[in-house]
């Protein structure tokens, strides 16, 4: 099964695509999930997801999602692999042709044993990578949790830097919700060697970024967690002009959705009170995009007793830490209970980095977790 796998996830990484078009993609995880002998597969689902449902041989129960995500990113690769990506622009940079490779290898496996009662919907899903829609938002809306009758939703995602063969988890928050903000400084413009003819709002930007770092260090409680990171700074585009307006842009994560309304509140607050103490007016647009992933107790120690099963407790960290980045399955974990798990990728480079490749040696053991939480959680 290894090999198998590992051919159907070089072959993702050599035809990378993105957000929606995964034309490619979809067809290819169509057939292959048809040669499996798997009947019930409803494609173009949020576009060019799909999901198929494998029916258990030991009786009735109730219907579990497994999640992999499959689209890329628009990196130019720098791995050298002799499977470096075919398409200029574009890499799989995340690890998603190794999460579709292992739940196909899962999906193959559990085709040809159903050693399990109720059923397992098999979720691909495109554009985790995209904004306001993602893909996990859209098949959300699109009904597949009752559709398919799904009770419980499982994802997993690979950790570079985490030994291959160990898993990580923990109750409760996983990862951050991510919000993304807008400021427009808007001055009067002028000669740059004339300021105190004009409203100069790039010193205004200036001093808004630095007062928005009070907000975490001065305003919240330093026990709880909130990352706010100015991203984006658009000015003038000659050194003798004075801007009349500064685009600043950004981004915040946080694990409560407390500390979500007092950013909204106070980003706000802070930008505009700089800008009028200057002579300055300021918009604002805020946009909450994902919301924190949120693993519930129940699934978190199916996904426990499932991983140890395969590796042994000791490979297991039942307590892994927080991490502030987003992700998107956070909307599947909104609707039902589940949860969420890392894998191990080795000492590989960091995801979104264009010498990153995903371990191939992780690929039998993302299987080996899928089929032992099937039949851990539907146990015939």
């Amino acid at each position: 099964m290894q090999s198998e796998a590992t051919e159907w996830r070089r072959y993702l990484h050599q035809n990378p695509e993105l957000d929606y078009q995964l034309h490619n993609t979809a067809t290819f995880v169509a057939e292959k999930l048809a040669s499996f002998g798997i009947n019930h597969i409803e494609t173009g689902v949020a576009e060019t997801g799909i999901v198929a449902l494998i029916q258990g041989e030991g009786g009735d129960g109730p219907a579990i999602g497994l999640r992999a995500d499959m689209d890329a990113l628009p990196i130019v690769e720098a791995s050298n692999k002799p499977w470096s990506s075919q398409i200029p622009g574009k890499m799989h940079a995340c690890g998603h042709d190794g999460h579709t490779a292992m739940l196909l290898g899962a999906a193959k496996h559990l085709a040809s044993t159903r050693n399990f009662k109720g059923s397992v919907a098999l979720i691909f899903q495109p554009a985790e990578e995209v904004e306001l829609p993602s893909g996990g938002l859209r098949m959300v809306q699109e009904g597949i949790m009752d559709r398919f009758g799904i009770s419980q939703v499982f994802g997993m995602h690979n950790m570079p830097g985490m030994e291959i063969g160990k898993f990580g988890i923990c109750d409760g928050p996983i990862m951050g919700s991510q919000d993304d903000f807008d400021l427009i400084v808007k001055g009067r413009g002028g000669h740059a060697a004339s300021p105190h003819r004009a409203i100069d709002p790039v010193v205004i930007a200036a001093q808004i970024i630095i007062g928005l770092q009070t907000l975490v260090s001065r305003k919240t409680d330093p026990i709880e967690s909130l990352v706010i990171s100015v991203t984006k700074l658009n000015a003038a585009q000659a050194y003798n002009i004075i801007p009349d307006h500064v685009e600043i842009a950004g981004t915040v994560r946080t694990l409560s959705p407390d500390l979500q309304d007092f950013a909204e509140r106070e980003i706000l607050a802070a930008a505009q009170g700089i800008g009028r103490g200057f002579g300055a007016d300021v918009e604002f647009k805020y946009r909450r995009s994902v919301p924190v992933t949120f693993n519930h107790t129940e699934g978190t120690n199916l996904a426990i007793t499932a991983a140890r099963n395969l590796v042994g407790p000791a490979s297991v960290d039942d307590n892994i830490r927080v991490s502030m980045e987003a992700e998107d399955f956070a909307y599947m974990l909104e609707t039902r209970p589940g949860a969420y798990i890392m894998i191990g990728n080795g000492p590989t480079a960091g995801v979104h980095h264009p010498a990153y490749d995903f371990n191939d040696e992780a690929l039998p053991y993302g299987i080996g977790y899928w089929v032992k939480l099937v039949e851990t959680v539907l146990a015939a």
